[in-house]
């Protein structure tokens, strides 16, 4: 068994934080630098800027984007790890509070969702933990938007729908998220029940841009959405142009009979997101 002082935990967090809100992937870089070859006038205009934006960040330390989100954690928790004077929700909610507080990142929070007081540190942070094998701790964090949120939407449609029914509701969706900060990371999740579909379309977004699907069958629908969903002509910033979306990325998992649940996580450009191992 190994043991873990709560207190390492809650550094590293505090660093995580600040790290994915100050530092662009370089896969999104890179998606983002090749789509300005495609574009021209306002629309490549505006590609240089949100990379002129991320080097801006990354060199002064400063947010990426205003909104610095709500904070999600995806954890794979060693069954061989001990915490001590704690458990991995606290002492990741209070990393949190510390990363945002010292650095000076927007507390977008608030209590009640009627009520609408701020918490002050950004918590309480969504964390989701999942039980593996050996004694590491895997933290993967998604500051993720208000207005890519918003634009995210769920749909249980009926298994006669198929595909067609699928890229339908998908297409819909996008052409609703022209406020969301176009060029897009489409997250698709497809199975599985009501409030596990939308986890798992949020978790694709932690795929790195360029990265094939383990099955042949949904690479070849991740193309055709990107595809597709490329000519709404929707564009940079809602603007116009040919990149609207950076990448489609599906994830499915089995259902019941009756159902054929579908969750579309929008994400902006500005898709922040670390993986650290403890």
């Amino acid at each position: 068994m190994r043991n873990i002082e709560s207190k390492i935990i809650i550094e590293a967090i505090a660093n995580l934080c600040a790290k994915a809100n100050f530092h662009l992937p370089n896969d999104i870089l890179c998606a983002l630098k090749q789509s300005i070859l495609y574009e021209d006038n306002v629309a490549k205009d505006i590609l240089e800027e949100i990379i002129e934006n991320a080097e801006i960040a990354k060199t002064n330390g400063l947010p990426l984007c205003q909104d610095t989100g709500t904070a999600n954690f995806f954890v794979k928790l060693g069954r061989n790890v001990q915490i001590e004077d704690g458990n991995i929700y606290d002492a990741i909610n209070e990393g949190v509070s510390l990363g945002y507080k010292n650095n000076y990142l927007r507390k977008s929070i608030v209590t009640d969702p009627l009520n609408r007081k701020n918490t002050q540190n950004n918590t309480p942070a969504n964390v989701y933990v999942d039980s593996i094998d050996g004694d590491k701790i895997e933290i993967s964090f998604l500051p993720k938007g208000g207005g890519s949120e918003n634009a995210s939407a769920l749909k249980m449609l009926a298994p006669s729908c198929g595909w067609e029914g699928i890229k339908r509701f998908v297409l819909d969706v996008v052409d609703n998220a022209r406020n969301a900060c176009p060029p897009l990371i489409v997250g698709i999740g497809i199975g599985g029940d009501f409030p596990s579909v939308a986890l798992l379309a949020k978790k694709t977004l932690f795929r790195e841009i360029g990265s094939k699907n383990n099955s042949s069958f949904y690479d070849n629908k991740e193309k055709e959405l990107l595809e597709d969903i490329n000519k709404l002509n929707i564009g940079p910033m809602g603007l116009r142009g040919k990149t609207t979306a950076l990448a489609v990325f599906i994830e499915t998992k089995p259902t019941h009979i009756a159902l054929l649940p579908v969750a579309v996580s929008i994400q902006c450009h500005s898709c922040r997101r670390q993986t650290i191992t403890i």
